[in-house]
């Protein structure tokens, strides 16, 4: 068989991503905040793009009556040389007032900063000092090394100790890997840890929950004496709950164990949870909806986003005849197109959203009208069908997006979740109303007798929900909910 080289000409259809395109689908996936920096990394780079003030004295049309790029004389009827306006006798008088050797003399300090009162002239300090932070973990227990040891070598080993911390509290090394890491002696390290144990909080610089446990014990003195040989030499039994067992072993009464169980449970088995709290992120939704006149409304958030517009100066000049070179002609047109674009793909990212959330609203109406337990099963599918758009960009706009309804803030991702049968001809049931129903049917349960999972799955078929064992174990663990045997209350 010969091989030869031949030519043939073939047409077919491919996706073309663009810089434009993928710009638009990038704004897209983009959160609030996220949105936000983009703007204003925008803004820094496009001249030709700047923000609209409100309440400015220059109205400017909106982007849709801009003129189109490329062409190039659309506006030369309206284009007029820029001139500086005079200033006005006021403006000329207040700029007389200014002590301008203060600004640029003893005044400005080096670094930009400029010597003021430490009070405001009411009598009140400054804002800026008034603001404050709570101190880390290992920053208060650094405190109390200076103040109360004198050793530099302690010093010295229980910094090093205080950076193995873990959230918690907890000692994440061994005295024999400090030793050989700082080159100390391994009593001197020994010693290191007990100072540090002996820290507050009660508790820190252990290195399990037995220790833990053992140390604040160890401080309350001779009421935890009974509690205190409990956790020394039967943690095991207390560990499962064997107050019976504590009860034979120790042989003392049943009710001095249970005592003893009361006491050891009101110690903290998370000695640095008061110093790992972090800041509160607060979520800003991206659309609210109320109800109005028994109809619901949807609203896009748009507080804190720039509006944007082309700038007018950049657009005259661009208009005008003869002002401008080839090439810084050609740099203005690559740089309104881009802006263009940039505002375009901002506006249809709005519209999109809104599309997306009035059919999600659409199609969990129950929802809205009844509360989280009528939350019908719905898929990205459905969504992407009912606006006549593609499941990937439903996808992106839903992913990090929030709505605000008067059930509170959900994600916009919270709205799709699988279903699960029905018994009796009835619709399916979305695993968000399960899992409300399992969350109801445990609150309300005997503290005594805690329901298990395979009541759990009974009464739920009861209701006419098919649903499995294993199906409303994992539901639980993802509501935090412990089993039965954990939940039962001992005393």
């Amino acid at each position: 068989m010969a091989l030869e080289l031949r030519q043939s000409l073939k047409l077919s259809q491919q996706l073309v991503m663009t810089p434009q395109l993928q710009q638009a689908i990038k704004l897209l996936q983009l959160s609030r905040l996220e949105l936000q920096q983009a703007v204003r990394e925008e803004l820094e780079k496009n001249p030709i793009l700047e923000e609209e003030q409100e309440g400015g004295a220059d109205e400017e049309a909106s982007p849709a009556q801009e003129a189109k790029p490329g062409e190039e004389g659309a506006s030369r009827e309206s284009a007029a040389p820029v001139t500086e306006e005079p200033r006005t006798r006021d403006e000329n008088s207040l700029i007389d007032r200014v002590d301008w050797d203060y600004y640029f003399g003893d005044g400005a300090k080096s670094e930009g900063h400029v010597e003021r009162d430490q009070e405001e002239e009411d009598g009140r300090p400054y804002y800026e000092n008034l603001l404050t932070r709570k101190p880390t973990l290992a920053e208060h227990l650094e405190t109390q090394i200076n103040l109360y040891e004198p050793d530099e070598s302690l010093r010295e080993i229980a910094a090093y100790l205080i950076g193995n911390l873990d959230d918690n509290g907890y000692l994440r090394t061994t005295a024999g890997e400090v030793a050989e890491a700082l080159s100390k002696p391994q009593e001197t390290v020994e010693r290191a840890i007990a100072k540090l144990q002996s820290l507050d909080p009660s508790g820190v610089g252990a290195r399990d929950l037995r220790e833990c446990l053992m140390i604040q014990a160890r401080e309350k003195g001779d009421d935890f004496a009974l509690p205190m040989k409990i956790l020394a030499d039967h943690f095991d039994l207390f560990s499962r709950g064997d107050l019976a067992g504590v009860s034979r072993r120790l042989k003392v009464s049943r009710e001095a164990v249970k005592d003893a169980y009361q006491k050891i449970v009101s110690l903290s088995p998370k000695p640095a949870r008061g110093f790992s709290g972090e800041d509160v992120n607060y979520i800003t939704p991206d659309v609210y909806i109320f109800k109005v006149d028994n109809e619901w409304v949807i609203t896009l958030n748009e507080d804190g986003q720039p509006r944007l517009r082309l700038s007018s100066y950049y657009r005259r000049l661009l208009s005008s005849e003869d002002s401008l070179p080839k090439e810084d002609r050609e740099f203005l047109k690559q740089k309104i197109n881009a802006a263009l674009w940039f505002i375009k793909s901002i506006q249809q990212r709005q519209r999109t959203i809104y599309k997306v959330v009035e059919s999600i609203m659409k199609l969990q109406r129950d929802f809205l009208d009844r509360g989280p337990e009528h939350l019908k099963p719905l898929t990205l599918r459905d969504v992407a069908e009912d606006i006549s758009m593609h499941e990937s960009t439903v996808s992106r706009v839903t992913s990090g997006k929030y709505v605000y309804t008067p059930l509170g803030i959900f994600e916009l991702k919270y709205f799709f979740n699988s279903g699960l049968n029905c018994d009796g001809g009835k619709e399916d049931i979305a695993s968000e109303s399960v899992k409300e129903k399992i969350r109801d049917i445990i609150a309300s349960e005997g503290e005594d007798k805690p329901l298990s999972d395979q009541e759990l799955m009974r009464m739920l078929r009861d209701q006419g929900i098919r649903i499995a064992r294993r199906t409303v174990t994992k539901y639980r663990a993802k509501l935090g909910m412990l089993p039965s045997s954990r939940r039962k209350k001992l005393f």
